[in-house]
């Protein structure tokens, strides 16, 4: 409910942290299908805070971050980059 609340105001950037952190993973695929779509179809940013390396492979670009800072861009990676990146620049 609270998707379809924040995707009802049409905002330019859409904000989400861990959205898939206390679902199953069926109902954690919608959500990340309806995020993608509402980048894909309608031209939202979505700004997604992950731990998850399958839900950060859904991103056009995921910034790693250590120690509160950007020390890598990866431009469409799989999960398993994601899931084996380890902090060092590559």
């Amino acid at each position: 409910m609270a998707i379809a609340r924040a995707l009802l105001g049409e905002p330019q950037v859409l904000f989400a942290d861990e959205p898939t952190g206390a679902l199953d993973r069926a109902s954690g695929h919608e959500v990340l299908t309806l995020l993608r779509e509402a980048a894909d179809d309608f031209g939202q940013t979505v700004v997604m805070v992950t731990h998850d390396p399958q839900a950060a492979a859904r991103a056009d670009r995921v910034l790693m971050l250590s120690d509160g800072r950007i020390v890598e861009v990866l431009e469409r990676p799989s999960a398993e980059r994601i899931g084996a990146w380890r902090g060092e620049r590559r």
